[in-house]
């Protein structure tokens, strides 16, 4: 009994060791060129995601459940959390800004990017923004990127003084869009998960 539970082990070790030994798995085919992925991303006029923020601003800061809906130039957010003061709805389009805030006041133009301000702690470029959580730059807008050759996507862009860097993607939606990401601005720092995105 003892000899052939001895012939087992060595058996099982054979076998790991040939396991050990297999060739490395051959490499995935190459990933589609940057430019032709930036410009398609760059071009898609609608999406929906479901995410977690978390923000840091100076000695403040907060996390927050978030729905965004982009149609066109027009984003729709939804925080809901902490946030210390309640949840907000925005809307935003162009130079157009209208914040929500939990109590049913609606705030616009200038006074609700003041209101973001003071609520967030920074006015969020969002313009630009709804481009970056696709992990494209905002192509209005000059940019620095550093790529990821082997996958052919953004690893960070730098824009409007905002540092954005891109931690993992995920294959959602039949796209691979990030899943997780920093930006970063002078004391303020976002960090976003993305739990869910549709197209």
């Amino acid at each position: 009994m003892q000899s052939s539970g001895l012939r087992l082990g060595a058996a099982l070790l054979a076998v790991l060791a040939g396991c050990r030994s297999l060739p490395p798995a051959p490499p995935p085919p190459p990933a589609e060129s940057w430019d032709a992925r930036r410009t398609q991303l760059q071009s898609l006029q609608s999406f929906h995601l479901r995410g977690r923020v978390a923000v840091a601003a100076g000695d403040e800061g907060f996390n927050a459940s978030l729905r965004w809906t982009q149609q066109g130039d027009r984003s729709e957010l939804a925080l809901e959390g902490p946030l210390g003061v309640g949840g907000a709805q925005i809307s935003a389009s162009g130079d157009e800004l209208t914040v929500l805030t939990a109590h049913g006041e609606r705030i616009e133009s200038s006074a609700a990017h003041a209101e973001l301000a003071a609520r967030l702690g920074f006015d969020p470029p969002l313009a630009s923004l709804r481009y970056w959580v696709l992990g494209v730059p905002d192509p209005a807008q000059p940019v620095e990127e550093s790529l990821d050759p082997a996958q052919q996507r953004l690893a960070a862009l730098v824009q409007q003084g905002w540092r954005v860097e891109y931690q993992s993607y995920a294959a959602m939606s039949g796209e691979v869009l990030p899943a997780r990401m920093t930006l970063q601005r002078d004391a303020v720092r976002v960090r976003l998960l993305v739990d869910d995105w549709q197209r």
